[in-house]
């Protein structure tokens, strides 16, 4: 299977390549369009921040290439983020595969931190992404802004409020938390994604 990875300035990409390679895949990391284009599956993982990514991405084009897209394609965190339309990070307009708007968490207890850091858990999985799960499966999130529950959303975490922590729209998926930190719960979803 030929899997691709979206090369840009944003972190983590190296965590998804090696949790990639544990499941048996050596992924392509690549920013080039026919490449991208000819891949059986691309993911868009990412850590960072939205003004600077989306500067990066369309500098090359690469917001184009990723919409065109007609493979299943997985976006992770910030990646998730950038699939909306507008993201409240530097007020960016983003790449517009969801019709959704990416907000700040806006803490409204002492108790409330921002970023969200840790293990939470999903709820309201439906998805062949969350093929085998069972209720309250547990993920590692790391991240300051959220997408609202919409049309879109095909799992549901609660942190401050319920949000969007995966989406789904045709051949797009993406997820808030980092399926490759997430133990042998994220190595599932990445099967999962493989597999679809």
């Amino acid at each position: 299977m030929n899997i691709a990875i979206v090369k840009y300035n944003a972190g983590n990409i190296y965590s998804v390549v090696n949790a990639l390679k544990r499941l048996g895949i050596e992924p392509l990391l690549t920013d080039d369009a026919e490449l991208l284009a000819k891949a059986d599956k691309v993911l868009f993982p990412g850590q960072g921040e939205a003004s600077g990514a989306m500067s990066y991405l369309k500098e090359r084009r690469l917001d184009e290439v990723i919409k065109n897209l007609k493979q299943p394609v997985l976006g992770i965190c910030v990646g998730q983020q950038l699939l909306c339309k507008h993201s409240e990070e530097g007020n960016t307009d983003c790449i517009g595969i969801f019709d959704a708007e990416v907000k700040r968490f806006c803490p409204t207890r002492h108790e409330d931190k921002v970023p969200a850091m840790g293990w939470n858990a999903l709820y309201n999985t439906k998805s062949p992404l969350f093929k085998g799960f069972t209720d309250n499966e547990f993920v590692y999130f790391v991240h300051s802004y959220y997408v609202p529950l919409c049309d879109a959303t095909i799992a549901t975490a609660d942190y401050i409020l319920p949000y969007s922590a995966a989406l789904c729209k045709d051949n797009f998926y993406s997820t808030q938390f980092h399926p490759e930190k997430s133990g042998s719960v994220g190595e599932r979803i990445l099967k999962n994604f493989l597999e679809i």
